[in-house]
């Protein structure tokens, strides 16, 4: 299901390191299995940012039992998202999404640098699962572009969606023919797996996550209170507080 153009090939064969960013959702899984079988597994190398207190319960232990033989790093931010948030006085924003910056991308660009120069190597492909049936931004991304940012200091770096033309349903099936099973809240209902209260999360999905996790559901409550900012861009019928999106 992967669309191997030459270029890609090229890459394969001078032994680049493929780095897969796994949140440990649905895509990036689905993205790993298609990945191992065309990549040698010593060129492929996994990156999942941690983020404490706010993600699902057990991705990590997810990645781990789905890609056993990968090489696995988990990689934390120096600060959390509450203290961000509590920081900055606002929570993100699709326009401004400190948390993929700060928490995710940055850390996980140190890191690759990082295993790079250890492994004494200066060829990688960075592969995220954005999909272009997610949204319309997504739709337009590039899905195979040189990244001048990244290609410093001798090295020579690519950004690569692999599974942008897969639908839904082909994720899953990828998934499922693997013999492999999504993390456990997608049988909860959620449509997506990313901080359990997540920026771009629907109203369903926020009611799913404040019934799986009250406490933290609370903790999201009181930071909106205590900053006075809500935590989603304005709805059709102004912006709303958590209780008043749960609870309607």
């Amino acid at each position: 299901m992967l669309i191997i153009t030459d270029k890609i090939q090229s890459l394969i064969d001078r032994k680049a390191l493929f780095v897969i960013n796994h949140s440990g959702g649905k895509d990036s899984q689905a993205m790993t299995v298609l990945m191992r079988d065309i990549i040698p597994a010593d060129q492929l190398f996994i990156v999942h940012a941690h983020l404490p207190g706010v993600e699902w319960s057990g991705i990590v232990d997810h990645i781990k039992k789905t890609a056993t033989d990968l090489k696995f790093e988990v990689v934390t931010a120096v600060k959390t998202f509450f203290e961000m948030v509590l920081h900055r006085k606002m929570w993100p924003s699709p326009s401004n999404r400190q948390c993929t910056s700060d928490l995710k991308r940055g850390p996980i660009e140190k890191t690759i640098r990082h295993e790079l120069k250890r492994r004494g190597e200066f060829l990688i492909v960075n592969c995220m699962g954005m999909r272009a049936q997610e949204s319309s931004g997504r739709a337009k991304l590039d899905t195979f572009k040189y990244s001048n940012k990244n290609s410093k200091a001798g090295r020579e770096w690519y950004d690569w969606l692999p599974i942008h033309h897969l639908k839904e349903e082909e994720v899953f099936r990828v998934i499922e023919e693997a013999g492999q099973k999504p993390h456990w809240a997608y049988s909860k209902g959620m449509s997506r797996l990313s901080c359990c209260f997540c920026i771009m999360a629907s109203t369903s999905d926020l009611r799913i996550a404040a019934r799986l996790n009250p406490d933290l559901y609370n903790k999201y409550v009181e930071t909106e209170k205590e900053i006075g900012h809500t935590l989603l861009m304005p709805l059709p019928q102004g912006r709303r507080f958590l209780p008043e999106i749960i609870n309607t």
